[in-house]
C-alpha cells in the first residue's frame, strides 16, 4: 500500500514518450493565455472594494506582496515546466517528484479550481452581458438569465459562453489561441485607455493619508487582491502543445506575471487618485466608477467591453487547462482512460466534452458564489506542493534538464510556502471545512480507483 501511493511517474516517460496533443504554442501566445486569465473581472471589480475596506491607496503594496508570493511560486513553476514539458502542469510535475498520491491530491485540488473559476467567470459573463443587451435594444426574460437561486430557471448566457468556448477548444489548440489574442487586444485596450483618460485628473491630496488601515490593512489587501492573480498556473498544463517548451514555458508563466502585477498596480493607483478610496465602498464597478468621477460619462460601455472581453478569455483558458489536467490524470490511469482520447484536430475531445458539462451545470443552475473561494483554496495548495516539488528534484534528480532555474534555491520556494500558508489563513473556517470535505472525496475515489487503474501499478 505505502509503496503504491507514493510511487512517481518516471520523468523520462513523461518528457519522452508523450506526443498525443499538436505543438503549436510559442512564447507570445502562452504570455496573452496568461494574462487572458489573469487580467479578468478582478481588475474591473475586486480594486474598489480592496481599497474602501482594507488598504486604501496602499493597495499598490498589497498588489506587490500578493505578486511577490506569486512571483516565488511562477518561477517554481518555470523552472518544473521546463523541466518536465508535459500536458498536467502541477500535477504531473508534483506526480513525478513527490508520489502518486501527492499528484492527485493537487489534480484533485486543481479540478476544484478551474471548474468552479471558469463556471463563476461564465456568471460574471452573464451578468455584463445582461446590462448591455438593454443598450442594443434586445432584452431577455429573467427566468433565462439567472439560476433557480437568483429567481430565474436556468443562467442561459453563462452556458451558452461556455457551449462557445468549449466548441472552439474542438476545433484546435491554435483556433483557440488566436481568439484569446484578439481578447486579449480588446482587453488590453479598454485599460490603457482608462489609464490615458484619467491621468491627468489625479489629484494628489486623495493619497493622504497612504495607509489608513496601517500595514495590517496591506496584509489583509493582498490576501483579498492575491485572488485577482489565480490562473498564471493554468497555462503551465499546455506545456505539451508548446514548441521548445524549455525555453517558451518560463517566457509565458513569468512574462505574463510580470505584464499583469504591473497594470494591476498602475490601475490600483489611478483609482485611488481619481477620487477618495473610501468612495468606492460598495462599488461593484469602481473603473466605471472612476471615468465617471473624471467625467468621462460614456464609462460604462467602455467597461463592459473591456470586462466581456476579458471573462471571455477567463472561460477559454480555464476550460482548455481543465480539459487537459483531466487528460493527463485518465492517461496515468487515475481517471476513466475514455478521456485520455485525442481527437483528429489534436485535442482531448472526450475531456473537453466533461468539463463542459460541468460548467453548464454549475453555471447554470448552482449559486456560484456561495463555493467560489474554494477555488483559492486549492491554488494556494498547488503553489506550496510545487514549491517543495523543485527542492526536491533539486536534491534527488540534479542532473535532469532545466531550461530555467529559480535563483537561490532553497530560499525562494520556501518563501512561496510561507507566503502562500500566510495566505490560505485568511480564508474562513467554512472554507476550509468544505475543502476538506472535498479532500476526503478525492482521496476516497484515489484509493478505490485510481491506486488500482494507475499506469504505474
Amino acid at each position: 500500500m505505502r509503496n503504491s501511493v507514493f510511487r512517481k511517474l518516471p520523468i523520462g516517460k513523461v518528457v519522452g514518450s508523450r506526443g498525443g496533443l499538436k505543438r503549436s504554442l510559442g512564447a507570445f501566445e502562452l504570455t496573452m493565455m496568461g494574462i487572458g486569465v489573469i487580467i479578468g473581472s478582478g481588475i474591473f471589480v475586486i480594486t474598489g472594494v480592496a481599497a474602501a475596506e482594507h488598504a486604501g491607496p496602499g493597495l499598490v503594496l498589497s498588489f506587490l506582496l500578493a505578486g511577490a508570493a506569486c512571483g516565488c511560486a511562477a518561477l517554481c513553476y518555470a523552472e518544473l515546466a521546463s523541466a518536465v514539458p508535459a500536458s498536467g502542469g502541477a500535477y504531473t510535475f508534483v506526480y513525478a517528484g513527490l508520489g502518486e498520491i501527492f499528484g492527485w491530491f493537487i489534480g484533485w485540488c486543481l479540478t476544484l479550481e478551474y471548474v468552479v473559476a471558469m463556471s463563476a467567470v461564465a456568471v460574471g459573463w452573464s451578468a455584463y452581458v445582461s446590462n448591455v443587451l438593454p443598450m442594443l435594444g434586445a432584452d431577455l426574460p429573467q427566468e433565462v438569465m439567472a439560476s433557480p437561486s437568483g429567481g430565474g430557471m436556468v443562467n442561459l448566457p453563462a452556458a451558452a459562453v461556455i457551449t462557445v468556448m468549449a466548441l472552439l477548444q474542438l476545433k484546435g489548440t491554435r483556433e483557440s489561441a488566436r481568439l484569446n489574442n484578439i481578447l486579449v487586444a480588446i482587453k488590453m485596450t479598454v485599460i490603457l485607455l482608462f489609464i490615458v483618460l484619467v491621468a491627468g485628473r489625479i489629484d494628489p491630496a486623495n493619497y493622504d493619508p497612504f495607509l489608513p488601515f496601517g500595514w495590517e490593512g496591506v496584509c489583509s489587501g493582498a490576501a483579498v487582491v492575491f485572488f485577482a492573480y489565480l490562473g498564471f498556473d493554468a497555462i503551465a498544463n499546455s506545456a505539451e502543445e508548446v514548441i521548445e517548451p524549455q525555453k517558451n514555458m518560463p517566457k509565458g508563466i513569468v512574462g505574463s506575471l510580470v505584464i499583469a502585477t504591473i497594470l494591476y498596480i498602475i490601475v490600483t493607483f489611478m483609482l485611488t487618485g481619481v477620487t477618495r478610496y473610501s468612495s468606492y465602498a460598495g462599488v461593484a464597478a469602481p473603473v466605471a466608477f472612476a471615468l465617471n468621477e473624471a467625467g468621462v460619462r460614456w464609462g460604462s460601455a467602455l467597461v463592459s467591453a473591456g470586462a466581456i472581453a476579458g471573462l471571455t478569455t477567463g472561460v477559454l483558458v480555464f476550460l482548455g487547462s481543465e480539459s487537459r489536467l483531466i487528460y493527463s490524470m485518465a492517461r496515468d490511469g487515475l481517471l476513466p482512460p475514455v478521456f485520455s482520447r485525442v481527437s483528429k484536430n489534436g485535442v482531448p475531445g472526450r475531456a473537453v466534452a466533461c468539463v463542459w458539462l460541468m460548467g453548464c451545470l454549475l453555471a447554470g443552475f448552482l449559486p456560484i458564489g456561495t463555493i467560489a473561494e474554494l477555488c483559492n483554496m486549492g491554488t494556494l495548495w498547488a503553489f506550496c506542493l510545487v514549491s517543495v516539488t523543485v527542492i526536491v528534484l533539486r536534491i534527488s534528480r540534479p542532473e535532469l534538464r532545466r531550461g530555467f532555474r529559480v535563483p537561490a534555491v532553497p530560499a525562494v520556494p520556501l518563501a512561496a510556502m510561507v507566503m502562500c500558508g500566510f495566505l490560505a489563513f485568511q480564508l474562513d473556517s467554512v472554507t476550509w471545512t468544505v475543502f476538506l470535505i472535498w479532500t476526503l472525496l478525492g482521496m476516497c475515489f484515489y484509493l478505490g480507483y485510481g491506486r488500482r487503474h494507475s499506469s504505474l501499478r
